[in-house]
């Protein structure tokens, strides 16, 4: 069986290679004077509900920023949504590719809300909820939506490799769960100084498993 390999940009598939520049030029806006930063860290970033900040469109607009962890984060997101991304959109095309990315990312985000409220139970009703929502940092980045494309290229090719720090060869259905449980364990036993939306990676990979197998599920069920 052959693969589908990622080549220049200009061969990119569309949204693929839309959501780079997006991403791209939104971390660039990032840079350009403090009042539009703080802006889109308001508006854009992921609060919780009840904070004065929070709008439902977060839940998307979230998934375009990339501050917290520096370019590396976006580097990172970005590469994988490449390499990855353009082989599934390739096969599904633009519009399932599309909504299947967005909302892995919603997924992804309200996993990481709830785990934020339950991580937070045992201050409600002593505190008011404003002020708890207005105090947990927003969540930020692709990576929710990048787990997603993951499971759904280990579902493609499963018995792809894919190379751990370039050097260790490991099949793609194999790493998908390792990433998984690294994400598991990471989220239930992370340090108070972990930044890491580890929750959103798992309901980035949740969603994205619901969203296959609940449609070969409904393909099955039809006469």
């Amino acid at each position: 069986m052959s693969y589908f390999r990622p080549s220049g940009f200009s061969s990119l598939p569309p949204v693929v290679k839309n959501l780079l520049i997006i991403n791209g030029l939104i971390f660039l806006f990032l840079f350009a004077g403090t009042e539009i930063r703080i802006w889109m860290m308001k508006y854009l970033a992921l609060w919780m509900p009840g904070s004065d900040f929070f709008i439902p469109t977060q839940y998307v607009t979230y998934q375009f920023m990339h501050s917290f962890a520096g370019p590396f984060h976006l580097l990172f997101n970005m590469f994988a949504l490449w390499m990855f991304g353009t082989m599934i959109e390739n096969i599904w095309g633009a519009r399932r590719f599309l909504t299947y990315y967005l909302l892995c990312g919603i997924g992804a985000g309200l996993t990481q809300t709830l785990a934020q409220l339950i991580a937070m139970h045992e201050f409600i009703g002593i505190y008011p909820w404003a002020e708890i929502a207005k105090a947990i940092p927003p969540t930020v980045g692709a990576s929710g939506s990048i787990y997603g494309l993951l499971v759904a290229y280990a579902f493609l090719f499963p018995d792809a490799r894919i190379y751990i720090y370039f050097l260790i060869p490991m099949k793609a259905k194999y790493f998908v769960i390792l990433l998984i449980a690294i994400s598991l364990f990471s989220g239930l036993g992370g340090s108070p100084g972990d930044n890491v939306a580890h929750f959103a990676h798992l309901g980035g990979a949740l969603t994205g498993i619901l969203l296959i197998f609940g449609k070969r599920l409904f393909k099955r069920r039809r006469y």
